[in-house]
């Protein structure tokens, strides 16, 4: 990462899995709203929001405990990380709903576990998404794969800021669970680029008659 640019949320891998301009308005615009969606997932963070330590058998829970990568050039927290008797980290993200798969989750937990890998020089292979609905655990492998989009996310999300674009909106059945809704207004987006497209395809034929 080059000295001159500002750290990236780590936060923000998860807001681009789901959806680019969801990300963009939240790291770039600095817009956000709230839904019951967003207000679920704040009740379920305020479980782990106070940094402490506790001991649970011979594991040690490290709960908001802060990471960051000057490799990657990412900063944030662990909801939970789990320190097992051999030295093992296992971080846990902390997700409102019932347990899913969600590339844009496994995300946010592989740049906490590479975030990890950096900051204690030992290996992270997995994690977990902890679903609170169901009370459920998902582990996720670290894999290379999983890696490997992970660096390609963050280089896709600094590209962004530093060419200070709007994606455009998804349009789509992601839309209907997003919080900035309103402020993003998808369908009137995608309305107006169709109708630009339409109005150059009536030029190119004008200029064709």
């Amino acid at each position: 990462m080059e000295e001159s640019s500002d750290p990236i949320s780590i936060s923000a891998l998860q807001h681009w899995g789901y959806c680019p301009r969801q990300c963009a308005l939240i790291h770039q615009e600095q817009a956000f709203a709230d839904n019951v969606h967003t207000a679920r997932g704040q009740a379920v963070h305020r479980l782990v929001d106070v940094p402490s330590d506790l001991i649970k058998g011979d594991i040690k829970l490290e709960r908001a405990l802060p990471l960051w990568s000057e490799r990657l050039g990412l900063i944030g927290k662990a909801d939970l990380v789990e320190v097992h008797p051999d030295g093992t980290r296992f971080p846990v993200e902390f997700k409102h709903g019932r347990k899913r798969r969600a590339l844009h989750d496994d995300l946010q937990l592989a740049a906490q576990a590479m975030c990890l890998e950096e900051m204690l020089g030992r290996p992270v292979p997995k994690g977990a998404i902890y679903h609170a609905s169901s009370r459920r655990r998902r582990e996720v492998e670290i894999s290379a794969a999983l890696r490997d989009n992970v660096v390609e996310t963050v280089a896709a999300i600094r590209a962004m800021l530093d060419a200070e674009c709007l994606p455009a909106p998804a349009n789509d059945a992601r839309c209907r669970e997003c919080s900035l809704l309103e402020i993003c207004q998808p369908a009137l987006v995608a309305n107006y680029a169709q109708r630009i497209v339409e109005l150059g395809d009536l030029d190119d034929m004008d200029g064709s008659a």
